[in-house]
């Protein structure tokens, strides 16, 4: 059966999220998945798969842990969506500010893209600005058009928005403070990850904080990947950050929809109603913002957390992964294409042609030969599911996939691809 054609029928860009689409994948991935467990993930026809993109990094501890399904799903028992706040609601509220650090109140909502896009408002309001400056090198922070404006992708995007959103460099607080200069008391708020695949270098959160204070600036940090994997406090208090406001998403639930906002109480109680008379924000007011079963998993997940070490996991298994790839890479001759590299906790990986470019592909190729060795290797995103069975799989697949990737490099990709070339999500024409 052809379910891509379905998909595309129903779906404009045949998934909810671009970086699902079949043009992010080789074409003999599976088009559909039925279900998964653990470290593993099941197609359409029952074919089982070691999975390392894990939900988009949404999943941490592993596809349906059963203690985390059996917390939402009792809250799901208990109703689900009430007409007042639940229980659950100031539970979870209360363990997440007393997880992190920078935050005196929060607010839940259900994707990343709202969380941060509310910052931004707040910023907004609060300073009486409407500039934002995000990191360039950082690749997306909302569906919304104060950040797609800044992209590839402007079509439907108004010049207002576009002229309003600028750009700094990772790790160049240099960068940040000429545009302070350029544009004096017209920024509302800066935005970026703490870490990518770079970790920040020493003293640059410190110097960017002290341009906000100073220029009256809000520092907007979105731990939406970081969260949950760097630390249980978040990247923040690993790199010791301040933010003024934060945004978490992702793995916070282990896969169920749920995503956050908090911050100072100054900026955040803007939003709030029991100041009378106070001109307040419309801050984030969504149906489903609380659903109880997402906020039950997130408690689960967090005491799953705790008692098992999981950061330490995810730290020791990507340092493994990493340090097999590069191995395996120099053993085939390819170790100046292929490169692993990364924070432990989140490793990626980079392929790179002749000449020391980046290569689409020989990417697909290397996904591909990975697929027929049932591993799906779009990107590296670890869980606590993730072990010694799945290193050593990993492995020997790697050996197979690193075979032909030498026998391309020594002719070409195109020779050995079953497909087309995947394509970058951040590009202006189909």
């Amino acid at each position: 059966m052809d379910y891509q054609s379905r998909l595309l029928k129903a779906i404009p860009g045949g998934a909810h999220t671009y970086s699902r689409g079949q043009d992010q994948f080789p074409s003999n991935a599976p088009a559909l998945l039925k279900n998964g467990k653990g470290a593993y993930v099941y197609d359409q026809s029952g074919n089982k798969y070691l999975d390392y993109g894990m939900g988009l990094r949404s999943v941490v501890l592993g596809y349906a842990e059963d203690e985390v399904d059996l917390a939402a799903f009792q809250q799901i028992k208990n109703g689900n969506n009430l007409t007042r706040p639940s229980f659950v609601e100031l539970e979870a509220a209360e363990l997440f500010i007393d997880l992190i650090d920078s935050v005196d109140m929060v607010k839940f909502t259900k994707n990343g893209s709202t969380a941060v896009s509310a910052a931004v408002k707040l910023a907004r309001a609060y300073t009486g600005r409407e500039m934002v400056v995000r990191c360039a090198e950082q690749p997306f922070f909302s569906f919304d058009d104060w950040f797609i404006g800044s992209t590839e992708i402007k079509l439907g995007v108004t010049k207002d928005a576009i002229e309003k959103t600028k750009t700094f460099k990772f790790n160049d607080s240099s960068s940040f403070e000429e545009l302070l200069n350029e544009y004096p008391n017209q920024i509302a708020c800066i935005v970026m990850e703490p870490a990518t695949t770079v970790e920040p270098l020493p003293g640059f959160f410190k110097k960017v904080e002290d341009l906000c204070k100073k220029n009256g600036v809000i520092f907007i940090l979105d731990e939406m990947i970081t969260g949950f994997r760097w630390h249980l406090k978040g990247a923040q208090f690993l790199y010791g950050i301040n933010p003024d406001l934060c945004t978490f998403g992702k793995a916070m639930a282990n896969g169920f929809s749920l995503a956050a906002i908090g911050g100072r109480r100054e900026i955040m109680e803007l939003g709030s109603i029991e100041t009378i008379g106070k001109e307040r924000v419309f801050l984030l007011s969504t149906t489903h913002g609380a659903e109880m079963g997402p906020l039950g998993a997130f408690i689960s997940t967090v005491n799953f957390m705790k008692r098992n070490d999981v950061i330490n996991h995810l730290w020791n298994y990507g340092s493994s992964l990493k340090a097999m790839l590069n191995h395996k890479a120099k053993l085939f001759g390819i170790d100046k294409s292929f490169k692993a590299f990364g924070i432990d906790c989140s490793p990626s990986y980079s392929i790179l042609d002749q000449d020391g470019n980046n290569c689409l592909g020989l990417r697909t190729l290397f996904i591909q030969e990975m697929v027929k060795s049932n591993i799906l290797l779009p990107w590296i995103a670890l869980t606590f599911s993730h072990g010694k069975k799945e290193l050593q799989t990993t492995e020997i697949a790697i050996d197979k996939a690193f075979a032909t990737y030498r026998l391309a490099l020594e002719s070409s990709y195109e020779n050995y691809l079953d497909g087309p070339v995947i394509k970058p999500v951040f590009r202006r024409f189909n």
